[in-house]
């Protein structure tokens, strides 16, 4: 739910996978995430859109078996998994389920070259002929396989396209060292019983895990698409503006401002006379006092 140039993360994920023209969305749900199912309800897509609880978050492929009575209820023979945490270029959803028909696949994951520092911290391919050979969680460095001269992993993230027949593995799946039932597990028992599992290159991501991921993709988007670029409140008219920015309506700036560029003002929160803000987010009912300078920084309204 965090904002990005004007739509909470979840609705930028849904226009992703509308790439791959569902017929549903299915979105997994903790009960506490009060604020996630109200918007779900009032989103565009409320009437395509189908809600499964999971009352402990135990994982993606815990998740995935929360969600697979609706799955199952389409009738589908295929569908996209993916985590609400991360964004891929346009075009990589519908490159996914394309390589998945012409290959024959029973599983595409997306592949993506990682340096290989950062994939100790999740999953690695091991490609053979083609085809995706084993997986390996949070593998240590001398583990992580090398190809050709390349000094990279081949990491796996979070969005595959898998025929429904992989949700009858979830059971099999156990819990990891740290509690979870990682969906990894669920591919390296597809790959046991001889599916086949191959994948599709993508250049990069966008992800949303820490502060700095939200400035960035909220500067991206600002600056990539000129429509998210508005400002909606009445301002003093000796306010500056240095594009690109958003200012959504119920803002309050007083006088003397200077905002921007890359910054996005989020309904609901006050601006104090004479403040400076460049290359940051002001989130709602948040408040930033007279004279402050913010740069670069994400503040909140707690």
């Amino acid at each position: 739910m965090m904002p990005v140039a004007g739509q909470p993360m979840i609705e930028h994920v849904l226009d992703m996978l509308s790439e791959a023209d569902p017929e549903r969305f299915i979105v997994v749900v903790h009960p506490a995430d009060h604020e996630l199912s109200s918007h779900l309800r009032r989103s565009s897509r409320c009437d395509r859109i189908d809600v499964a609880y999971q009352k402990q978050r135990l994982g993606m492929a815990h998740a995935l078996e929360c969600a697979a009575p609706l799955i199952r209820e389409t009738k589908a023979l295929a569908f996209v998994l993916a985590s609400c945490d991360n964004l891929y270029p346009e075009g990589h959803v519908a490159n996914l389920l394309h390589r998945r028909r012409e290959d024959r696949l029973d599983a595409a994951l997306t592949l993506m070259w990682t340096p290989r520092e950062m994939a100790t911290e999740s999953a690695v391919a091991i490609i053979e002929d083609s085809l995706v050979a084993d997986i390996i969680e949070k593998p240590a460095l001398e583990d992580i396989p090398r190809y050709g001269q390349r000094q990279d992993a081949l990491g796996v993230p979070s969005l595959y396209a898998l025929s429904s027949s992989v949700l009858d593995y979830l059971s099999q799946v156990n819990r990891s060292p740290r509690g979870e039932r990682e969906f990894p597990d669920v591919l390296r028992l597809l790959i046991a019983d001889g599916w086949r599992v191959g994948g599709q290159q993508v250049g990069h991501r966008m992800t949303l895990t820490k502060p700095e991921d939200l400035l960035a993709l909220n500067r991206h988007m600002l600056r990539d698409n000129p429509a998210c670029a508005t400002v909606n409140t009445k301002l003093p008219p000796d306010v500056t503006i240095v594009p690109p920015v958003r200012i959504e309506e119920g803002v309050t700036v007083a006088a003397g401002c200077s905002i921007g560029p890359d910054v996005y003002l989020e309904s609901g929160c006050r601006i104090g006379a004479s403040a400076t803000i460049r290359r940051s987010v002001v989130m709602r009912n948040a408040t930033l006092e007279q004279a402050r300078v913010v740069v670069d920084s994400v503040i909140t309204g707690r």
